[in-house]
């Protein structure tokens, strides 16, 4: 019995010993730039645009071009991939442009008018250009982050708590974009 104890106390230390050298990172970019400047976001969404549906309506939050600059530079300090910098120290300049917010209902309750469940789309057009030269490396147009939200019941939340993390969401796949793409 005591031996059986001693090999898997043995076993046990020399796994937990593996484990700690395994070397996993999330870091994927291992490319020729280092620093990125992420531009303020162009907010292009005309509020004044009518839709053709009655159910799907224009909301505006304001300054969500900011809170979305603001959530890219975030999700590149998290990511480790590139220091986020001044515009003049840059290797690189991000600039997007904020074209459409868009809030769709998914599910409605047995009433078949009483909405159950939204989603909230964003939609972005993003440039990247060289920071010495500010020849464009690339552009993706259409580029989208989302969520969905229920409006009652256990898994309820508010159209703000959706909206932060459809941008958390489109900050993710801004990054990722940028990072995966070398």
């Amino acid at each position: 019995m005591k031996i059986l104890r001693n090999v898997l106390a043995f076993i046990i230390v020399f796994s937990l010993l593996g484990f700690q050298g395994c070397g996993y990172t999330t870091r994927a970019y291992t490319g020729i730039y280092k620093t990125v400047y992420v531009a303020p976001f162009k907010n292009s969404i005309n509020i004044a645009d009518e839709k053709a549906s009655y159910s799907k309506y224009m909301s505006y939050y304001p300054l969500l071009e900011a809170t979305i600059t603001r959530a890219v530079v975030d999700r590149f300090i998290f990511d480790g991939s590139l220091r986020s910098v001044a515009e003049k120290d840059a290797d690189v300049v991000l600039k997007g442009e904020l074209i459409s917010y868009n809030k769709d209902t998914v599910r409605y309750l047995q009433d078949n008018e009483t909405t159950q469940e939204y989603r909230i789309t964003l939609t972005v057009n993003i440039a990247l250009y060289k920071g010495d030269t500010g020849d464009l490396i690339w552009e993706k147009d259409g580029f989208s982050g989302d969520t969905s939200y229920y409006v009652s019941g256990t898994r309820a939340k508010s159209e703000k708590d959706a909206l932060d993390d459809a941008i958390k969401d489109l900050a993710r796949r801004i990054v990722e974009e940028f990072t995966e793409a070398w």
